[in-house]
């Protein structure tokens, strides 16, 4: 895929100074695309712009925390309206787990986590809604993950998190239907990143970000409603939750994704 081929001229990243933002955000710039970047590295951020810049596109970068909820919107309202954005990522997403002897999470992590992954996301987006809505035209990229299918429990906040934003992008999708408005939710299996790196159990089908930068670019070009991948977990997640739980469970466990022994 030619890198001037997509629909998209106006791109809004969220996230972007993360190992899969900054590849999504470096995959999609090219002459005559406008990345609007944000991230809380500010030197990172810095350095992408640049990258970004040095393969042709035009960047507006603001170095920001996406639990600054008040500051997200502003900055996604005044953006738009300076110049309309054709796709938002919403990529921005913390983790979590249980301690290494099953210790439960404690309230300011569940909370950290909600702001980051739910609140943040929703901040992003929701200014976006009308006037795409108004332009009858746009497309909303949610990124949740496949722990939104089935709980992890070595992860129960996060994939309660992602389990959240997964269906409301589903059911926004279903809302915005016949307004011109394109919803997708990108279900990634395990990306090699500083995120995944803090996972404490089994990672297994792991891809590199630029990888899964490419398999989302090809699922939004496409207008798929659900971007999940890889394919083989996404089969077994997929299967896992039709499963009883006693079998379920036993599978988590043999495979390390349970906190059990």
């Amino acid at each position: 895929m030619s890198r001037s081929s997509d629909q998209f001229k106006t791109i809004m990243i969220t996230g972007a100074t993360g190992d899969l933002g900054s590849a999504l955000a470096i995959l999609y710039a090219a002459p005559g695309v406008t990345l609007a970047l944000t991230g809380r590295n500010p030197n990172k951020l810095q350095q992408i712009e640049q990258h970004c810049r040095e393969l042709g596109a035009e960047v507006n970068s603001e170095a920001l925390d996406i639990t600054d909820l008040a500051a997200i919107e502003q900055w996604v309202t005044e953006f738009d309206a300076m110049q309309p954005v054709d796709l938002i990522i919403a990529n921005a997403g913390t983790t979590n787990s249980i301690g290494s002897n099953g210790e439960s999470e404690t309230w300011i992590d569940i909370q950290r986590v909600i702001d980051t992954n739910v609140y943040g996301t929703l901040a992003s987006i929701t200014p976006l809604v009308n006037s795409m809505r108004d332009r009858k035209s746009g497309h909303i990229a949610i990124v949740s993950s496949l722990a939104g299918y089935i709980g992890m429990p070595i992860t129960p906040i996060y994939s309660a998190s992602k389990a959240a934003i997964k269906v409301y992008g589903e059911a926004l999708r279903g809302s915005l239907a016949s307004s011109g408005v394109n919803v997708s939710v990108i279900c990634p299996g395990f990306v090699k990143s500083s995120m995944s790196d803090q996972y404490p159990g089994a990672t297994p089908f792991m891809i590199s970000a630029e990888k899964a930068a490419q398999i989302i670019r090809r699922g939004l070009t496409k207008n798929k409603a659900c971007i999940a991948f890889p394919f083989p977990l996404n089969l077994g997640t997929w299967l896992l939750t039709i499963l009883p739980a006693s079998i379920s469970g036993k599978i988590l466990n043999h495979m390390k994704l349970s906190a059990s022994d």
